[in-house]
């Protein structure tokens, strides 16, 4: 579920005002909010906390227009308000979809066995990797260097250290991760048929 914002940019300063008239106190809230959604997903186990936490923003960015000239009390209560909605939907997703672990799908011909496939998308990664410019193999590699809680403080860092925002950064990986899937797609298509 990696994804983009495609917010325009005065719904996401509609949100920073309504979050705090100071903007760097509203920056501040912001991140923190971001944050703390991120955690509630991991919590809930959802399966990228991250890209629901975009979703949580995109949903309150089309909303504020509405919301903000009667909503009274705190916002961020409006933003746990959707989150909330989101763990829904992705639990009613979840049911509805059917596991592929239990059933024996064939190998593709030339392909003998999961660690000859692992073997391929490894090799099939590389050569992608080396592809992209430096700037770019970087940004990929330190975006995806941690795991878990660290994750987040990483992200973080990364985003402060290219002086740009953590949606910039995230915008900035998903362009880069979905040309190396496609590079990705495109090696293990020509390795198998070849």
């Amino acid at each position: 579920m990696v994804r983009y914002s495609t917010v325009p940019l005065e719904h996401l300063d509609q949100i920073l005002g309504w979050l705090n008239p100071d903007r760097e106190a509203a920056a501040l809230i912001y991140v923190q909010l971001c944050h703390d959604l991120t955690k509630i997903f991991a919590w809930n186990h959802c399966h990228d906390p991250e890209a629901l936490t975009d979703e949580v923003i995109d949903r309150v960015a089309r909303k504020v227009h509405e919301v903000l000239p009667t909503y009274e009390g705190d916002p961020r209560l409006f933003f746990y308000g959707i989150a909330r909605n989101l763990i829904r939907e992705n639990l009613k997703r979840a049911k509805t979809q059917v596991s592929l672990e239990a059933i024996d799908l064939p190998l593709a011909p030339d392909i003998q066995s999961e660690e000859e496939t692992a073997i391929m998308r490894e090799e099939c990664l590389q050569s992608c990797l080396q592809q992209l410019t430096a700037e770019k193999r970087d940004l990929i590699l330190a975006y995806y260097a941690k795991e878990k809680q660290s994750t987040i403080q990483n992200r973080s860092q990364l985003a402060d250290r290219l002086g740009i925002s953590s949606q910039s950064l995230r915008v900035r990986a998903h362009r880069i991760r979905t040309t190396l899937e496609d590079c990705i797609e495109a090696c293990l298509d020509q390795k198998v048929n070849t």
